[in-house]
């Protein structure tokens, strides 16, 4: 090896030893989607070539990221929030029977769901916060309420008939450049559903928030440390209950995307979501001690899933445990990596 050689790969390996844990575990989420991308083009081709695949994994998740971004701001502080799946089912009936039944407008429909969340994240958050109750023994009773009150508010799942809601739900945003010539030799644009925009700007603005801000930078130190946090003249109670507050209106906002995607109310709505929320946030870098994570991580993480889901799919493994099968992969696999991670920061 020559010097010249010796040096870059000196330097490379000194670029690495002082990447933080987060740049570090965003890195390699990065690199396994793109690999696993890669590898669903070259073995099956077919739909994976056309840009319109990976739109349609967006369109399929968009309500799936802007409830892992939440997820990702309680984990960062070291908490966790397990209500979110039931806060959109109850969020999707309720809008629904409103819409449907007593005549009411999308707008409206909206301020609902973000009220509904909303109400959730404050509530959840003065317990944990303040009384100081375990997140998970919280969140896992707002989600059994969540799941009781959508039942309540109807039993029957229907399909949503008001004509604005209908219009607004079939609206597609065109993505320009990135269409394709179908089997007849006509091009067809490229398109993603509205929330999907939805979604992006929630990422750009979680990310923003986060790395560029005070409060943001707060989140991190108390997940790290809470009593440093302290001594450093952090409030941890306001800023865990902030945690989840924006968590809960996350989850309103991802709640009403969902309702737009799937355009009906039913009490199994949205089942596992919170599962898949934090699934989406582990892959993504985010550690479940505290202290780690990245917005964009989660982004990745959630589209890891949603093109591992149609990969399965489209090597005809239709039935539902080959998905579970292969998400455990994924989160075992990304697990032992953030093990390895605080293994190198503890001898660090």
């Amino acid at each position: 090896m020559s010097k010249n050689q010796a040096s870059a790969a000196g330097s490379f390996r000194d670029k690495l030893k002082n990447l933080t844990d987060t740049n570090l575990l965003l890195a390699i989420t990065i690199i396994v989607f793109f690999l696993m991308y890669l590898g669903a083009v070259l073995f099956q081709g077919g739909g994976f070539l056309k840009p319109q695949a990976f739109f349609n994994i967006l369109s399929a998740n968009a309500a799936l990221v802007i409830l892992s971004c939440g997820l990702s701001l309680v984990m960062i502080t070291g908490g966790i929030d397990i209500s979110v799946g039931g806060v959109t089912a109850l969020i999707s009936m309720c809008c629904a029977v409103y819409l449907d039944f007593h005549g009411g407008n999308v707008m409206t429909s909206a301020v609902i769901a973000l009220a509904i969340g909303l109400g959730f994240g404050l509530f959840q958050g003065f317990l944990v916060a303040y009384l100081d109750i375990q997140p998970f023994i919280v969140t896992l009773a707002g989600m059994f309420f969540a799941r009781g009150l959508t039942t309540i508010v109807n039993t029957k799942p229907f399909n949503v008939a008001n004509e604005a809601f209908t219009k607004l739900k079939m609206t597609r945003v065109t993505v320009p450049f990135m269409g394709s010539v179908n089997k007849r030799g006509i091009y067809v644009d490229a398109y993603v559903e509205i929330g999907v925009a939805v979604a992006v700007l929630v990422v750009i603005l979680m990310f923003c928030f986060l790395r560029w801000t005070k409060l943001g930078r707060s989140f991190y130190a108390v997940g790290g440390n809470a009593q440093s946090a302290l001594m450093l003249g952090i409030n941890v109670k306001r800023t865990r209950f902030i945690s989840h507050v924006l968590c809960g209106l996350l989850a309103g906002i991802g709640g009403f995307v969902y309702f737009l995607h799937v355009g009906s109310g039913s009490a199994s709505h949205a089942a596992g979501a919170e599962m898949d929320a934090i699934a989406s946030s582990i892959i993504g870098g985010t550690m479940l001690t505290g202290g780690v994570g990245n917005i964009a991580g989660t982004f990745f993480g959630v589209l890891s899933l949603g093109t591992i889901q149609n990969i399965v799919s489209s090597a005809g493994l239709d039935q539902a445990w080959w998905s579970g099968i292969t998400r455990a992969v994924m989160l075992c696999l990304f697990l032992v990596i953030q093990s390895v991670v605080m293994a190198r920061k503890k001898k660090a």
